[in-house]
């Protein structure tokens, strides 16, 4: 087994490759703005330094977000790409799982990263860290009830101490925490996600109401 993994639903351009046991090479960047930029050179470095080729890639592991649309898509069409040039199956991760897990924590905790717009993606996660319901996206004041007394992780976190008072790390999403879980879960026969976003709103850019049209004369 060699997995790629990558994700972009967050400020991190994250990819590592995991062999099945361990976690061979690993790049992360932190720039929002930068996905489309980084993401390939990331690959290309993990690449180069595991001395490995991309052809003996046997399955490529995307985080699926929830996460903002341009960023999150970056991740996944790289990923679909992989697999089809490849011909190896590609499986989605919840990137607030790959948080939950490299956080380790051994109590019910809350995950929260930054949606914008004064908002979270959240989730609640057990002391096995197993996640409780669907992911969500709510403005932290609404939720403060739910998340109340729990440890959170995630930079949403750490925005807003006044909901998550006991913010811990880790703040941004690792690739090798998302490959390390998803080889467990394909070791143990388990089925991951299908590589589709977890956008749960719809996209800033929306076409233009109550346009003028123009007929020619």
């Amino acid at each position: 087994m060699l997995l790629l993994a990558v994700d972009t639903a967050t400020p991190a351009v994250t990819v590592a490759l995991h062999d099945g046991d361990s976690v061979v090479a690993e790049s992360t960047r932190v720039d929002a703005r930068r996905h489309g930029e980084l993401l390939l050179p990331s690959v290309d470095r993990v690449l180069t330094t595991a001395g490995l080729a991309l052809d003996a890639v046997t399955g490529v592991v995307v985080g699926v977000g929830p996460g903002p649309y341009t960023g999150l898509r970056v991740g996944l069409v790289t990923a679909a790409t992989f697999g089809s040039v490849l011909g190896v199956p590609v499986h989605g991760v919840c990137t607030l799982d790959g948080l939950a897990y490299a956080a380790g924590l051994q109590e019910p905790f809350t995950v929260a990263t930054d949606a914008r717009r004064k908002e979270v993606y959240w989730a609640r996660y057990d002391g096995s860290g197993t996640r409780s319901g669907e992911p969500a996206v709510d403005r932290p004041a609404d939720i403060a009830g739910q998340v109340a007394g729990l440890p959170a992780v995630g930079a949403g976190a750490l925005l807003y101490p006044e909901v998550f008072p006991d913010a811990r790390g880790p703040e941004h999403q690792s690739a090798a925490a998302l490959a390390a879980l998803a080889a467990g879960k394909l070791a143990a026969g388990e089925e991951l996600l299908p590589p589709r976003p977890l956008y749960l709103r719809r996209p800033d850019a929306q076409v233009p109401r109550n346009y003028k049209v123009v007929t020619p004369r």
